[in-house]
């Protein structure tokens, strides 16, 4: 099965735990805290491999979660890092955060990766808090939770020229004939139910990948036929080839043509106004050289338009060497990301701002860094949460549940931990 779309979800390891431990060895007084940090939680990362297809890998299990870190231990020695979860995915794929849409990568090239969910830092053992006025601290930091979040992958396939056209025009028949792949051919519409990679070898040794994408009908770009499940491949071709059925009506042919151009429009404004080749299929049927005449004097000279019978192979040659001729002078597409790339680099992020909320009678403080700081403290060590209560006072969170109306024994929620609010 042929599997463009996948949800899955990751969670990057949460850190190893720094640890509470003092130095003790014969003949060495006051040997001083000795806890060592934990180690850091693996990575879940995407990596884009070009010998797959399908993101059929991810349609049996969704749920990715990375190693965490080692746990500090006593004598100074640190936890070990955990290793890193890489997941091969097809290049091409579009990578959303499921939660708000935002593109999170589009990786185009075999071999690019990016980090979806980092791992968790080590907590601090105690030997790291120590100062001139605490010579012996007996706390230390919890592991940093590790980022999890849900995705939605969107594969594109990368193709350098598209088959376009109504079912039965003979795209796949086309495809057979210029490349070793082989679809599924009948006399019926819709027999394609999946694109179709070909890879194109001419005899001058320059070579091009083309895409048979499903037929198009009229309505696809609101989910009519196969359309919108498909009309996604199209987007990173750089050329269309719209094969075109000559054995109907002249009428019809040009309305044909029509359909499947306001379909393109429809889907991506950017697609109709993308280089497109007209391959008049069927000619090795009476009556097509008068409705190539009639086609060429409607469509004008914008579009080249070849007569081929993708059955015999009548035509092909020109058809191909045309196309191996513009793609050498077209750019490739533009990655999905190129724009908000480029709006990142001005863009000036704001510090991260507190806010309180009321959610089912529980006060809520929403800021990541407060939220991370509470994960990360060992609640049931009396030291750890006196240094924590400094923190929250000087964050300013006490006073921001003041002014939100927050009273003695009212519940506080941060993150997914819970207080009891208590006046001064």
């Amino acid at each position: 099965m042929f599997y463009d779309e996948a949800k899955i979800y990751v969670k990057g390891g949460d850190g190893g735990n720094g640890i509470v431990a003092f130095r003790r060895e014969k003949y060495v007084a006051r040997g001083g805290p000795s806890g060592g940090d934990g180690g850091r939680g693996g990575s879940v990362i995407l990596k884009a491999d070009a010998g797959l297809r399908t993101l059929v890998d991810f349609r049996y299990r969704a749920h990715y979660r990375a190693e965490r870190g080692q746990h500090g231990q006593g004598k100074d020695r640190h936890g070990r890092s955990a290793p890193d979860l890489i997941l091969r995915v097809p290049a091409g794929v579009v990578v959303r955060d499921a939660a708000t849409g935002q593109v999170l990568a589009d990786l185009v090239v075999d071999g690019q990766q990016v980090v979806v969910a980092a791992g968790g830092r080590g907590g601090r053992g105690n030997a790291r808090f120590v100062s001139p006025t605490d010579r012996a601290p007996a706390f230390a930091e919890k592991g940093e939770p590790g980022e999890e979040r849900w995705l939605r992958l969107e594969l594109k396939l990368l193709a350098d020229a598209g088959l376009v056209g109504l079912p039965n025009a003979g795209k796949s028949t086309l495809l057979a004939r210029i490349s070793a792949a082989r679809p599924k051919i009948a006399a019926y519409p819709f027999t394609t139910l999946a694109p179709n990679l070909g890879v194109v070898r001419l005899e001058d040794g320059k070579s091009f990948v083309v895409a048979d994408i499903p037929g198009l009908i009229a309505g696809a770009h609101q989910g009519a036929g196969l359309g919108l499940k498909f009309l996604r491949h199209i987007e990173r071709t750089r050329v269309l080839v719209h094969v075109l059925d000559i054995t109907h009506p002249a009428k019809e042919v040009l309305a044909n043509w029509q359909t499947v151009n306001d379909e393109l429009a429809h889907y991506n404004p950017e697609l109709a106004q993308r280089p497109q080749v007209v391959a008049a299929n069927k000619m090795d049927l009476p009556g097509g050289e008068e409705k190539v005449a009639l086609l060429q004097e409607q469509l004008g000279p914008d579009y080249r338009i070849f007569p081929i019978a993708a059955a015999t192979g009548e035509g092909i040659n020109a058809l191909l060497y045309h196309l191996a001729g513009l793609l050498d002078t077209l750019p490739p597409p533009a990655p999905v990301t190129a724009l908000e790339e480029e709006a990142e680099k001005v863009t000036i992020v704001a510090p991260e701002e507190l806010s309180i909320e009321r959610e089912g009678g529980a006060f809520v403080v929403r800021n990541p860094a407060i939220e991370r700081r509470v994960a990360m403290t060992y609640l049931d060590n009396e030291e750890a949460l006196r240094r924590l209560q400094a923190y929250l006072k000087e964050k300013g969170v006490d006073e921001a549940l003041r002014r939100a109306g927050a009273t003695a024994g009212a519940t506080i929620r941060i993150g997914k931990y819970e207080f009891e609010y208590v006046e001064e």
